[in-house]
């Protein structure tokens, strides 16, 4: 049987802290799946109940990854993406030396409503391409990416393959951006986010939503949602640098 920490912490903290302990000093390795909960309880001698709960305050802090039907896993480091750049997943997750995959859900022609049509700024309403992309980190779903395009700036946009090209370099090759606008939520997943992002509903997401422009046209809107414990949203850059209010 292995033994727990001797403190005088309650059984979970003690479990919390065995895990955690093994991830520290490498034994367990990154990605690698834990021991199921009926394993933990005759390896440490504790209740379902504790380990239940060792296992839920850890994935809730990061640490972990629980798939239904699959297991626990350990969590990889967290990645920190820039809010003052727009950014492309797919070479972030390749610098890091990890796989990059994107799974296209949507690629489409719609009439938007009025609201999104306000954000256009169109002068009267008109279509716009829509897609809806999954990008995934060495399998992980890290991303539920969705945007709304200009047809008049970028034309052909509903012919690629997306599952080839990523979206952020195909619509950069295509027209400059001249001014972004982003706005930063903490939202919990929908039972359709959740599916595809591989998390429970109501589980926190960050929700970056971005809006460009090439000139004085709004070219694209995009909304990136991000599995709150497996990604997080951040910056480093000098006060003098220009218009960073409406940047960052």
């Amino acid at each position: 049987m292995n033994t727990l920490p001797d403190t005088a912490s309650p059984l979970y903290e003690k479990v919390k802290d065995y895990i955690l302990t093994n991830i520290g000093t490498g034994r367990w390795s990154k990605d690698r799946k834990l021991p199921s909960e009926n394993e933990f309880v005759a390896a440490l001698g504790v209740s379902r109940m504790t380990i239940h709960r060792a296992l839920r305050e850890l994935t809730s802090a990061g640490f972990l990854i629980r798939l239904q039907g699959v297991g626990t896993f350990i969590a990889p480091p967290r990645p920190q993406s820039t809010l003052i750049e727009i950014n492309n997943i797919a070479a972030e997750i390749v610098a890091r030396g990890n796989k990059h995959r994107s799974e296209v859900l949507v690629l489409e022609k719609i009439m938007p409503a009025k609201e999104l049509a306000l954000s256009f700024e169109f002068a009267k309403r008109s279509a716009l391409y829509h897609s809806v992309v999954v990008n995934f980190e060495n399998d992980l779903p890290v991303q539920l990416e969705e945007r709304f395009v200009n047809p008049s700036l970028i034309p052909e946009y509903d012919k690629q393959d997306f599952s080839k090209t990523a979206t952020y370099d195909y619509l950069m090759q295509k027209t400059p951006v001249t001014e972004v606008e982003h706005i930063i939520s903490a939202i919990p997943a929908d039972a359709e986010t959740a599916r595809h992002l591989g998390i429970d509903a109501g589980s926190c997401c960050l929700l970056l939503h971005r809006r460009t422009w090439t000139g004085a046209v709004v070219a694209t809107i995009s909304k990136l949602t991000y599995v709150g414990s497996r990604y997080s949203l951040g910056s480093r850059y000098s006060p003098s640098q220009e218009r960073l209010t409406k940047n960052g």
